[in-house]
């Protein structure tokens, strides 16, 4: 009996948690003259297909844009942090303590704090509008995260398997890229996943640094269709959805991979 309460109050509570992905749904299909009907549909009665029409004519250019620089972010995070979570869990330099402070705590600086202090900088330096300023931005949230995991992660490898690559001749570097990376698999993709998934559901430094731009991310692209008097719900939503899917085949595809790597270092032997 207990068992199925249980169950009960967790079936309850998955599809309060998962009504408002199944109200996106819906209304992407519904027409805008039966937006305001009352009571609302809670199914698409006259289903429509205008909102997934307009995403395909206007933007495929704003989703492009935002794999490019959700690609950019990854490389850039990986290319950063990897070597530096080694060096701190590895070579333990001086101040390696201090630094990894300094990592905590610049996660917990606002973002919108960040991207003032961006559109200064890249005003002076003439890269505002550009994808590039938007990978180094979104670069700067997913890194101080990124060397976090590498270390605790690199910190759990047994000193055996890098003392067995000094012993045959390997320098820092070679024990890194050959020994080290690929049994990091699991935080190399827990990494790439999440500096993934910032950049793509970026709106903060997308509208400050890339406002005016001519490449511009899918939540600019989404943002475009609400006007003062005129709210394009259907077309909103069906890019809501439309963007909704990578993100959530990423995190289906990764979840193995993410579990492990989120909890790597927890446990001390």
């Amino acid at each position: 009996m207990k068992s199925r309460v249980k169950t009960g109050v967790a079936l309850v509570l998955t599809a309060i948690m998962l009504f408002p992905v199944y109200w996106m749904i819906n209304v992407s299909f519904t027409r805008d003259t039966d937006m305001r009907h009352d009571p609302p549909y809670l199914f698409p009665v006259h289903g429509t297909l205008e909102g997934y029409s307009a995403v395909l004519h206007q933007q495929i250019p704003y989703l492009g844009t935002s794999f490019l620089v959700g690609l950019g972010t990854v490389a850039l995070t990986l290319i950063i942090s990897a070597p530096a979570g080694y060096s701190l869990a590895k070579l333990r330099p001086r101040g390696g303590g201090v630094l990894s402070f300094v990592l905590l705590m610049a996660q917990m600086i606002p973002g919108i704090i960040m991207a003032m202090g961006f559109y200064a900088i890249y005003l002076k330096l003439g890269v505002l509008n550009s994808a590039a300023g938007l990978v180094l931005a979104d670069s700067t949230i997913a890194v101080p995260f990124g060397v976090l995991i590498f270390t605790a992660f690199m910190s759990g490898l047994p000193g055996e398997l890098l003392n067995a690559a000094e012993i045959d001749g390997a320098g820092r570097f070679r024990t890194f890229w050959s020994v080290v990376l690929p049994v990091s698999r699991n935080a190399v993709v827990t990494v790439s996943l999440f500096a993934f998934l910032w950049a793509w559901s970026d709106f903060v430094f997308a509208t400050t640094l890339d406002g005016g731009g001519t490449q511009q991310p899918i939540t600019l692209g989404i943002y475009h269709y609400i006007g003062n008097n005129n709210q394009q719900w259907n077309a909103i939503m069906a890019t809501a959805v439309i963007a909704s899917i990578p993100a959530t085949l990423l995190l289906i595809l990764a979840q193995r991979y993410v579990a492990a790597g989120v909890t790597a270092g927890a446990v001390k032997d």
